[in-house]
């Protein structure tokens, strides 16, 4: 039988990221250090300019574009799906996609692309102006069955609940064209805003919910291990991460628990992520639930040991290292 393949739908971003010396560049912009803004179009030109003078690194970024990365760096066939500007960094993102073996089906837009620009202050904290741009402008029309012929897996970021009349439609034509559907709850906030829309994507089309504790416990009131019965007995899969603690795994009455393994944290941009790839790609490998929570938190773990979400070859050598030895 054929390795399953996985598409990606999430906002398509580009994190430039800007290390600074002096902190008032903060304040003169208006951004609270280590906090996340999202901003317009004028102001996030505005923040461009304020760091021109910095030396500034760029990466294609977006919840689900890290994770169809991951799952691509891990040798599974992925794609992505979202809208970019007909612009420079709409261009660097879709490179960036081909570069890492992701098959990138990007709409394009007159509206900018979207960027978050991280400011990077001297002792490591970051602050973000996020821009969301053409990637808010993926509209249910854009969606047709023809863009989930090939694939089998459907794998959405939680941050799409705020465009819920695209996401009922993905999620509907991708079930009617025979996908399971995975979603990772993104960020607490987005999920006390949302609670009933999350249950109700959950009952009706959901097979494996990715949850931290806290996204777990906004949304349904409980603990972590009440929270994984509960979120288990309305979809396949369900896992809930418990940060240094690992993780629970239910599948119907099958249960797992995995450690976080020891590892040292410079920047968790991206555990989350990470840890959906290496569960993910153990999944369709066809491994035990252990065993895909063991790879989830190997990937999770090592790319918490570097700045940003992405990881160099001689992490990655790491990484299938590690795999290789469970």
């Amino acid at each position: 039988m054929a390795q399953q393949k996985i598409l990606g739908i999430g906002s398509a971003l580009t994190d430039i990221l800007t290390p600074i010396q002096d902190e008032s560049i903060l304040s003169e912009l208006n951004l609270p250090k280590g906090s996340m803004t999202h901003v317009d179009m004028a102001t996030s030109l505005k923040v461009g300019e304020a760091l021109a003078s910095f030396d500034s690194t760029m990466a294609a970024g977006g919840s689900a574009a890290n994770t169809v990365s991951g799952l691509a760096k891990l040798g599974i066939e992925a794609g992505f799906l979202s809208k970019v500007g007909k612009d420079e960094i709409g261009s660097f993102f879709e490179k960036e996609m081909l570069d890492t073996k992701v098959t990138p089906e990007l709409f394009r837009t007159e509206t900018p692309s979207g960027r978050v620009q991280a400011i990077i202050t001297p002792d490591g904290e970051r602050t973000f102006a996020t821009y969301l741009g053409a990637s808010l402008e993926l509209s249910p029309d854009d969606i047709t069955p023809d863009l989930f012929k090939g694939w089998d897996i459907f794998y959405v970021e939680g941050y799409l609940v705020a465009n819920p009349n695209m996401l009922n439609k993905a999620m509907e034509t991708a079930k009617a064209c025979g996908l399971k559907i995975a979603i990772d709850m993104a960020s607490y906030n987005m999920v006390e805003d949302n609670r009933d829309y999350m249950l109700q994507l959950i009952n009706d089309y959901v097979d494996i919910v990715f949850a931290n504790e806290s996204e777990a416990t906004a949304l349904t009131g409980m603990g972590p291990r009440e929270s994984l019965d509960f979120i288990a007995s309305k979809c396949e899969i369900a896992v809930v991460k418990i940060g240094k603690k690992g993780a629970y795994i239910k599948r119907g009455e099958e249960m797992a628990t995995v450690d976080a393994g020891i590892y040292k944290p410079i920047d968790t941009t991206g555990a989350g992520d990470m840890w959906a790839a290496g569960f993910l790609a153990g999944l369709v490998k066809g491994e035990s639930l252990e065993k895909c929570g063991k790879m989830g938190a190997i990937v999770a773990g090592n790319v918490i040991e570097v700045m940003g979400a992405k990881m160099d070859a001689d992490r990655w050598n790491r990484v299938y290292d590690a795999i290789g030895k469970l």
